[in-house]
């Protein structure tokens, strides 16, 4: 006997399903228009206007954006990008590079301590990063890395080392042991094994784990405006933080920069899109 057919919806719930999907999606993209009106707005003022769409539009403000300079004259914009870039790029190495063997020792071996040092590891995410400023500031003056990518980038890794660990393990949990043991059996090396097995099938996850690190990093304001002193050194946020004064906000400034710095992590998303799909739903469905 045939089961029977699902009852397909009728036109009434079907437009009624894309009415409220449009709706949320307006709801969704709503803020993000209105960011995009005040950077083509000519004025600095605040808008009140609820109004999404500019009545006049102008680049103006992402000119002035791209076009600082500092003291001597330089491109002051491309080198904080710059500076975001490198400490965004040298913390998701750290994490991942640290992590992969980290991981990969806590999933496939039962050692004292194992389990303490997993629980340590997440106690470690429960804490803001300012909690740690002052002593992180002590650390990194006696080292000489105040106002430095590297210092910066350290003080980054200082979560994400933990962060990247507890996914990676995740991951490496999901990876039959057999593989490793017919590998093993073949004469290859736990070296090998790593190398050549486990972390090429763990690219999806190492992808989404580094992009999400990249984010952290690139993102990141309170510590950056606490180490960071010399413009020369400001990451983007920053950036955006200066055009908020004390007795006004330069709204079309900030609006401009704030798009200019979403930019290129957007392009990773489109860029990463399949390993991020691919990431977050490993270990979903057992094959």
């Amino acid at each position: 006997m045939a089961a029977p057919s699902a009852r397909a919806p009728s036109v009434v719930q079907l437009v009624l399903t894309h009415l409220t999907l449009v709706l949320i999606t307006l709801a969704v993209l709503y803020p993000v228009l209105w960011v995009v009106k005040m950077a083509l707005t000519p004025s600095q003022a605040f808008s009140m206007d609820p109004n999404p769409i500019p009545t006049q539009v102008t680049l103006q403000n992402f000119i002035d954006v791209l076009t600082t300079t500092d003291a001597a004259g330089g491109w002051l914009f491309g080198r904080q990008l710059l500076n975001s870039l490198v400490v965004s790029v040298v913390t998701s190495a750290f994490g991942i590079a640290l992590a992969c063997t980290a991981g990969y020792a806590m999933s496939r071996w039962a050692f004292p301590g194992r389990d303490l040092g997993m629980s340590l590891f997440l106690v470690t995410q429960m804490f803001p990063g300012v909690v740690m400023a002052i002593p992180l500031y002590i650390l990194l003056d006696e080292a000489g890395l105040l106002d430095s990518m590297l210092g910066l980038a350290l003080v980054y890794s200082t979560t994400a080392v933990p962060f990247c660990t507890w996914n990676l393990k995740g991951y490496f949990d999901t990876i039959p042991i057999d593989l490793e043991e017919a590998a093993y059996m073949d004469g290859a090396s736990r070296w090998t094994i790593f190398t050549r097995i486990i972390l090429p099938l763990s690219r999806p996850a190492l992808v989404v784990t580094a992009l999400f690190s990249f984010m952290t990093a690139w993102n990141e304001f309170i510590l950056a405006a606490t180490f960071l002193s010399d413009e020369r050194s400001f990451t983007l946020p920053v950036v955006l933080q200066s055009y908020v004064g004390d007795f006004g906000t330069e709204w079309g400034h900030f609006a401009a920069g704030a798009i200019l710095v979403s930019l290129p992590v957007m392009a990773l998303f489109f860029a990463l899109q399949r390993y991020l799909v691919e990431g977050l739903t490993a270990g979903s469905v057992k094959g």
